[in-house]
């Protein structure tokens, strides 16, 4: 499943709605990235959206692990 590891983002689930106003189910996947970090000394893969991604590109380690 579609899951970043860190902030929990998870699909979201909704409709397409055509000029007829007729609905179709349709469901959105966050981007999920496979990312290695660093904890504790160790590399570890980690499934990460790239907001995280990004936000940890920025800030470094803080709020990570």
């Amino acid at each position: 499943m579609a899951k970043c590891e860190y902030c929990t983002k998870t699909p979201q689930f909704g409709h397409n709605v055509s000029h007829s106003k007729r609905a179709t189910n349709k469901k959105w996947l966050p981007n999920i990235q496979t990312f290695r970090i660093e904890i504790n000394g160790m590399r570890k893969k980690v499934k990460l959206c790239t907001q995280c991604i990004r936000t940890y590109h920025k800030s470094g380690m803080i709020g990570f692990a």
